[in-house]
């Protein structure tokens, strides 16, 4: 489909864009939902953290420097390890990668803005709020220190009391919250706001990643989500699910936590991959080699990577079988990794003029030395024999950090000279960015090369002094020297970043002369006009398209609706659907974020009556912020082309809304697969103890079907209500009766399933057993919650008359969490009521 050139469009067309675009100023800069206010945000407030971070670590290489030092004391280094570790896997790595993600889909995606934006800002300011208080932990003697792992019996309340080890596992588990909040936008921006033309198979390596970072997201952080409830019940109300004695395990929170944790490694390491078949490009002026190769790669990556998580795990005891499953899989992980590497490899050999020498260049090929060594290594230790003789020494330590700021550090540097042009007046000095790179590269390598050879001479992990006879001072002394001619490279970075990086518009245009859609001349607006695009690089294909865009000779090049938006297109080939009404600027996200996070942190501190009061507020500002996002059909269809008119309202599967529900129901099924694995593996590990002789039985069989008979009749009176709405939609009488009648089923069901074990004299804290039946209670009881607050919002629109047979996105969301949730319950209670008759 080839678009005709219309005449351009006026110079008013584009004030009123700017307009509508604005960017708050003064204090209501933080209720910005623009991309790129918002990005920016993000992108910096994790740049602090690894900046917080890292000063940690310089001080934990200075107490190692040599053996018998006292610079500072045991508690606070193991105070400094764990935030150190926590700080960069959770607060730096991930929300970066999301950060880029926000900032550049869009731009790539010639996107007016992800199709959320508001929830972008709401996962932002929850994780900035969050995050910060969390950090600060460390200068009130208030710090976790069990390590970022957390590993239990440490953990428990016997080894570890206090409200440490809480401050992690709320605080974490409600930033991995957010991280999902993120993730769901992201999926969703990819998958429905591709420019018309641009079928997956056009799509930028870049957006590829994104996606399958974001889907990976959606399957592994829920089972930390899940382990760290298990953790604070366990802390904070005695449910023993990690507690030998009473038919616990410690190994079930290595399993869950290893089971987000390896495939996180990738999580961060995909995206990072996708900057750099962006940039290699550009700088080797030639296509990507391999594209389609590529592509299946990243997709086997993703895969694999979640196959792998017992790699962790090969000293534990666990079976000779599984341990030879599990060192193949991590073996041949490398292959798709290796595809990638290879695949830039000829791209810069096919380049005709070689690769040009930018500062971006230089980080590319220290990534591809550094990770490729830290592959090398991966394989070592994914080798059972040789991990035995490594498995928690300094050999790990050095592993771990090549894959991660190899393959991930420095390809962040790498974007930051690279596209800083796209959102700085003027670029980064490529003077000062190569002695950024020179120190960062010599630095890393010197701090992190011995540490190979402290470990394989015994050098052990997590301790915070060493006896100085042992002949390990000369390498940690290299070592921490390293570690600061490294922290000298990042502080000239930033002596670079105050000196050159001014936010706004006015610097060169494609100064790299890249073939992709970010480089398109863009404003607050991002493009003029939406571009139809018929290849991988259409800056290079299409030489005129920046010019067409700017003159408006593409979709979209005005605001038909008089508001924000931009065009939804198909999935799979990218046609145009309608277009979506997107909010702007508004205080209820940003004081949402606000109260969600003082409501974990004071959980944290056992302040419960406050903390529930800043929950039922938070919960107010969603329902405030929500009211405003169905804008339903009253524009009509529009014209946004010559010759192309698109509705502005669409309900059902084509509805992005719809798409958003769907993946949250996608985690929401993570979490409780996490659940039954958690079930089952602590019956094979202990079944004598796990229940033990005498434990109650499970309640009569008439308590589930009873409740099985008020789910599946709740979702059959969401369903007729789905069928007739056309003909009920005019009696709001009628439509809320039945919603609140489903409702009462939903809670009808949960209080017989609580009511019938508590009539068995069945509790939580007696075992393990116990503990995995209430805490499927608590899984079920969480969703009713939601569905408790969706169900009268829903009717209040509709008394509201913003809810009809045809502006019902509303209803359809409330009918796929529903009917969600009826399946989850049903098989929950197929698990906890036949499972123990099956075997028994």
């Amino acid at each position: 489909m080839e678009l005709p050139n219309p005449d351009p469009r006026p110079e008013g067309e584009v004030r009123e864009l700017e307009r509508i675009w604005a960017t708050p100023r003064g204090w209501r800069l933080v209720t910005a939902v623009n991309n790129t206010i918002i990005g920016l945000l993000y992108l910096g407030v994790a740049f602090l953290f690894f900046l917080m971070a890292g000063a940690l670590a310089l001080i934990m290489r200075a107490q190692l420097a040599v053996g018998d030092n006292r610079l500072i004391g045991q508690d606070l280094y193991n105070q400094m390890f764990t935030v150190h570790g926590t700080t960069m896997m959770f607060l730096f790595a991930v929300p970066a990668m999301e950060a880029l993600g926000v900032m550049l889909l869009p731009q790539m995606l010639a996107a007016r803005d992800l199709p959320f934006p508001r929830l972008s800002a709401f996962a932002i300011w929850a994780y900035v709020v969050g995050g910060l208080v969390f950090f600060s932990t460390i200068f009130y003697d208030l710090a976790p220190k069990g390590g970022w792992f957390m590993y239990p019996p440490l953990t428990l309340t016997e080894y570890s009391p206090g409200d440490n080890a809480d401050f992690w596992l709320l605080g974490i588990g409600f930033i991995e919250i957010s991280a999902i909040a993120g993730a769901i936008e992201i999926v969703v921006g990819a998958l429905r706001t591709r420019p018309p033309g641009m079928s997956l198979s056009k799509m930028p390596i870049f957006a590829w990643t994104m996606l399958i970072f974001a889907s990976m997201i959606m399957f592994a952080f829920p089972a930390v989500i899940l382990a760290t409830m298990m953790l604070e019940m366990e802390r904070a109300f005695g449910w023993p699910f990690f507690t030998a004695a009473l038919g616990g395990d410690p190994l079930l929170w290595q399993h869950l936590f290893w089971f987000f944790g390896h495939p996180e490694v990738y999580i961060i390491f995909l995206p990072a991959a996708g900057l750099v078949s962006m940039i290699v490009p550009t700088m080797a002026r030639t296509p990507l080699v391999g594209y389609r190769l590529i592509v299946v790669a990243l997709i086997g990556i993703g895969f694999f990577s979640f196959g792998l998580w017992v790699h962790h795990m090969f000293t534990t005891g666990i079976p000779a079988l599984s341990l030879a499953f599990f060192s193949a899989a991590s073996m041949t992980v490398a292959i798709p990794s290796g595809i990638q590497v290879f695949a830039w490899i000829a791209t810069i050999a096919a380049g005709r003029e070689g690769l040009r020498m930018t500062t971006a260049s230089l980080f590319v090929l220290g990534f591809l030395f550094i990770f490729t060594l830290g592959g090398l290594t991966g394989v070592m230790v994914a080798m059972v024999p040789f991990d035995y003789q490594v498995h928690d020494t300094y050999f790990v330590v050095a592993h771990f950090h090549y894959v991660l700021i190899g393959g991930f550090v420095f390809p962040l540097f790498a974007t930051f000279y690279y596209w800083a042009p796209l959102f700085s007046r003027r670029p980064l000095s490529e003077r000062l960015g190569r002695w950024v790179f020179w120190l960062m590269f010599i630095g890393f390598n010197v701090a992190f090369l011995p540490m190979h050879l402290t470990g394989l001479r015994g050098m052990p992990r997590r301790v915070w002094t060493y006896p100085g006879e042992l002949g390990w001072d000369l390498l940690n002394a290299v070592s921490t020297a390293g570690s600061f001619v490294l922290g000298a490279g990042v502080l000239l970075f930033l002596i670079d970043l105050a000196a050159n990086f001014r936010i706004g518009k006015g610097g060169v245009e494609n100064p790299w002369g890249a073939g992709t859609l970010e480089w398109l001349p863009n404003d607050v607006y991002s493009t003029r006009s939406i571009p139809y695009v018929t290849s991988r690089e259409p800056l290079w294909d299409r030489p005129s398209l920046p010019q067409e865009v700017q003159e408006g000779h593409h979709y979209l090049p005005n605001a038909p609706t008089g508001g924000r938006e931009t065009i939804v297109t198909s999935p799979i080939h990218a046609r145009p659907q309608y277009v979506i009404q997107m909010p702007g600027p508004g205080w209820p996200p940003f004081l949402a974020a606000i109260f969600t996070a003082a409501c974990f942190l004071l959980l944290t501190v056992k302040l419960v009556t406050i903390a529930t009061i800043c929950g039922v507020i938070a919960v107010v500002f969603c329902l405030v912020w929500a009211w405003g996002l169905d804008p339903g059909p009253s524009k009509g269809v529009i014209q946004v082309a010559k010759g192309v008119r698109l509705p502005t309202y669409m309900s059902g599967p084509t509805s992005h809304s719809w798409w958003a529900m769907v993946v949250l129901m996608f985690v929401a099924g993570s979490l409780y697969i996490a659940y039954i694995f958690s079930y089952l593996f602590l019956w094979v590990v202990s079944p004598e103890v796990w229940a033990p002789a005498g434990s109650p039985s499970p309640p009569s069989a008439r308590w589930p079907l009873s409740a099985g008979a008020l789910l599946l009749a709740g979702s059959g009176i969401v369903w007729l209500v789905s069928q007739k709405l056309e003909k009920v939609a005019a009696s709001r009488v009628l439509v809320a009766a039945v919603l609140l009648l489903s409702l009462a089923c939903l809670v009808a069901s949960l209080a017989l399933e609580v009511e019938g074990h508590l009539t068995t004299g069945l509790r939580p804290g007696d075992n393990a057993y116990g503990a995995m039946v209430y805490l499927g209670v608590v899984l079920f009881g969480q969703l009713v919650l939601a569905l408790v607050v969706m169900g009268p919002f829903t009717i209040a629109r509709h008394v509201a008359g913003k809810l009809d047979a045809v502006r019902r996105v509303t209803f359809d969301n409330y009918m796929l969490l529903y009917h969600y949730t009826v399946a989850q319950s049903l098989l929950g209670l197929g698990l906890i009521h036949g499972f123990p008759r099956l075997i028994g």
